[in-house]
């Protein structure tokens, strides 16, 4: 009996101990449990809550109507209630072509664009600065707040009319404020198809050649032709290669590319090219001059006036990103000189080129152009104002800037830019078509960067065109013919009272 007592008894506790290893091990499971449950709940909720995967984020931003983006006092999107499905709402569009490269697009499926894309927190009423007394109680979200845009309507809808079926893009500036009047870009497309998440609508946009979903405005560098001897003229100037615009400069006519035998020829051989002034050299658009004083400048020189302008610029915010224009580096002698009449490599987005005119005509100061004038919450408070956050730097002297603008008048009352003429009002130009395909093999590109004052009502306005493509015949391609009266009309709709 004692033997079978003492077997019992061990036999009893060795199953007490794995009972206490099981319960152990079973503790340890239900702790790691835990642990991965807070994990998930505290760290990769935040994660996954903001993945835009995820239906609950997209059912959340459309659960009640949107704010909108304001154009002088009206709004150009709405909201509307859906017919079916577990989103409530969908964005519209006022005139959604003409405003698509400023809006961008705000759809259920394909996310967000631009302005839409930059300031959908606030729009969908999730920012942090939308204050709800009642909504840690009820759940509910802040009322949305709106952007205030700096566009102007009529500068908008002339630049858009004008352009009409060519490919291209155009930007206005106020160049005393900074406030950019149009932006746009053709062909264009109306957000309102995408706002559904019509996958037919996405696939044929963005399958379609002509891109009309890129915003060639801001985010389409290509070579600007001569336009950039406006950058090169001021870099002559500042660095004291010429005093004045009206000094003879030392350019042969042909000019033989350094290091080469190509010679550089211009578009009229009979204009007044050997030895110009710079005035003239503008107002004809002499190669010669341009190529010929970039390498007496060097490449450094140049480049350090083009990005004083702008060009270069990684983070050149509007507030959405607009891609950098180029000026190269590591260039030989002859490759500064086709970067002196705005080719090899030298690339600008019409934005660029606008801000170029704009500090012309701004005595010299570039303010920083921006297409946002404020934000403000469901209530109309402001939250922010971006007109009065425009810093602005001196680009070049006052001195040069004025004899620019005089050169640039020039080119505009008879040189190669009088399509932009306007009766009664001081216009300055300069026109531009760039090289465009192997040897020049495809159609060029026409542009056309201006500025005009109203000594009536003392507004101004500087804007840049480009047309990319048209349905003229490649003889008939040029800044003037082509872009210079886009720019024109542009300038007469901001000059109204």
């Amino acid at each position: 009996m004692g033997t079978i007592r003492s077997s019992s008894f061990v036999l009893l506790s060795g199953m007490n101990k794995t009972i206490r290893r099981a319960s152990v091990f079973t503790l340890l499971l239900v702790f790691a449990l835990l642990v991965r449950a807070t994990w998930v709940q505290f760290y990769d909720g935040k994660a996954l809550a903001d993945d835009n995967n995820n239906r609950r984020k997209a059912i959340e931003a459309y659960a009640q109507p949107l704010g909108n983006i304001i154009v002088s006092g009206s709004a150009i999107t709405g909201s509307a209630k859906t017919t079916g499905g577990d989103l409530k709402y969908k964005r519209t569009y006022k005139d959604g072509k003409l405003y698509a490269a400023v809006t961008g697009y705000s759809s259920q499926v394909y996310g967000a664009t631009q302005l839409e894309g930059l300031y959908q927190s606030l729009l969908d009423g999730t920012d942090s600065r939308l204050k709800n007394p009642l909504g840690a109680i009820t759940g509910r979200r802040a009322e949305p707040g709106d952007v205030v845009t700096t566009i102007d309507p009529g500068v908008q809808k002339a630049a858009y009319d004008a352009l009409g079926g060519n490919k291209g893009a155009a930007v206005a500036i106020d160049p005393a404020t900074g406030r950019i009047l149009a932006v746009v870009s053709t062909p264009s497309y109306d957000p309102a198809t995408l706002s559904a998440g019509d996958s037919t609508a996405w696939q044929q946009l963005s399958q379609d050649p002509a891109k009309p979903m890129t915003n060639r405005a801001l985010r389409q560098p290509l070579p600007p032709g001569s336009t950039f001897k406006l950058v090169v003229a001021a870099a002559a100037l500042e660095n004291g290669l010429y005093s004045s615009v009206d000094e003879h400069t030392a350019s042969p006519d042909p000019y033989t590319l350094p290091g080469t035998t190509r010679t550089l020829s211009n578009e009229n051989p009979d204009a007044p090219c050997a030895n110009a002034t710079i005035s003239t050299a503008l107002q004809y658009s002499c190669n010669n001059v341009f190529a010929k004083m970039a390498v007496d400048l060097g490449q450094a020189k140049v480049k350090a006036m083009a990005e004083k302008f702008g060009f270069n610029d990684q983070s050149q915010d509007v507030p959405v990103r607009a891609y950098p224009s180029v000026y190269p580096s590591g260039l030989d002698r002859a490759q500064t000189a086709l970067t002196g009449i705005g080719q090899f490599d030298v690339t600008a987005t019409p934005l660029q080129m606008a801000m170029v005119s704009a500090a012309i005509a701004n005595g010299g100061k570039l303010v920083s152009p921006h297409m946002v004038s404020q934000i403000s919450d469901g209530n109309g408070n402001v939250l922010e104002n971006d007109d009065d956050k425009a810093g602005s730097r001196q680009i070049v002297s006052s001195s040069t800037a004025a004899q620019l603008q005089s050169a640039m008048q020039a080119v505009v009352q008879q040189g190669t830019g009088t399509n932009a003429q306007i009766p009664g009002v001081t216009v300055g130009g300069k026109t531009g078509t760039a090289q465009h395909g192997e040897n020049n093999s495809k159609t060029p590109y026409a542009w056309f960067t201006s500025y005009a004052k109203s000594p009536g009502n003392g507004k101004e306005v500087a804007v840049a065109v480009m047309v990319e493509q048209s349905d003229a015949a490649r003889s008939e391609v040029s800044g003037n013919g082509l872009a210079a009266p886009v720019a024109k009309a542009m300038m007469q709709a901001a000059l109204k009272n």
